[in-house]
């Protein structure tokens, strides 16, 4: 009798591809590690570059929008309200540029085993978010050098940093699954974060939207996101649109929804196109 022969392959179920992430989770923790070392690898300043971009942008955001435009910020110091901003924007733009190009800078993997793609892409964002902690700590010290203290509502961050997370991860799998068909994308990418910095209100609040325009402006999912880490760190006259939120949320899980649909769909592709 001929042995039973198991061919291992993806459960194209999307429902299962968290369970899927757990089996392979020491691979998923070794690419991340991966990425962690080669990001700063055989760099001059390392990990200040996590320092560097956001800090360089507030400077850049504070004297075009607080200086120059004077626009409001609340009865907060603009420097630490755009900061605010800047940590979600930040962990947003890194995780969505590193996990559209993820798969085609896997390819050598990808090609040779089978192990869920989703690992890539999704390891991407991991990375990213070590940038977020470290930028983290350089707002605790701007916050330090104000004298500025958060107020109670600090502890709701989280939840919007899941927010931010499920943002990034969504989106990423869309660039990730689309520029492995169609390497246009590669282009896209960098146009939409760029656009993205000055259709978000990370430079300015969001109260500065006309009324009508508001929740049409919230269908942006940063923007929900971006809010409520103002409203969350910031407190004071920084207050939460609620159906803005509503807006971004439910954008936010369509983008993660269709995301794992449609790469799930494609995968099976991916070794014979990249």
């Amino acid at each position: 009798m001929p042995p039973e022969i198991h061919v291992i392959g993806p459960n194209r179920s999307a429902r299962h591809s968290a369970s899927e992430l757990w089996r392979y989770r020491e691979l998923f923790y070794f690419l991340a590690w991966r990425d962690i070392k080669v990001r700063y690898k055989q760099t001059a300043i390392g990990v200040a570059w996590s320092v560097l971009r956001p800090l360089l942008s507030m400077i850049v955001l504070t004297v075009v929008f607080g200086r120059l435009a004077n626009l409001p910020s609340g009865n907060v110091p603009y420097p630490i309200m755009v900061f605010a901003a800047m940590l979600p924007w930040q962990f947003f733009a890194n995780a969505l540029s590193d996990s559209s190009a993820s798969l085609v800078n896997s390819a050598n993997l990808v090609t040779k085993v089978y192990f869920p793609r989703l690992i890539v892409p999704t390891s991407a964002v991991v990375v990213s978010a070590v940038d977020f902690l470290i930028s983290a700590v350089l707002l605790a010290v701007l916050m330090g050098a104000y004298r500025f203290a958060p107020t109670w509502k600090v502890v709701a961050l989280p939840l919007f940093l899941l927010l931010a997370v499920g943002a990034a991860t969504g989106a990423g799998i869309w660039m990730a699954a689309l520029n492995v068909r169609y390497r246009d994308f590669r282009f896209l990418v960098p146009f939409v974060i760029q656009f993205g910095l000055y259709v978000s209100p990370v430079g300015y609040v969001s109260a500065v939207v006309p009324g009508r325009w508001r929740l049409l402006y919230s269908l942006n999912p940063m923007v929900g996101v971006i809010d409520g880490f103002r409203w969350a760190i910031c407190g004071g006259d920084h207050t939460l649109y609620v159906p803005g939120l509503l807006a971004s949320t439910a954008i936010v899980l369509v983008l993660l929804a269709t995301g794992l649909v449609y790469f799930r769909r494609v995968e099976l592709g991916f070794a014979d196109i990249i």
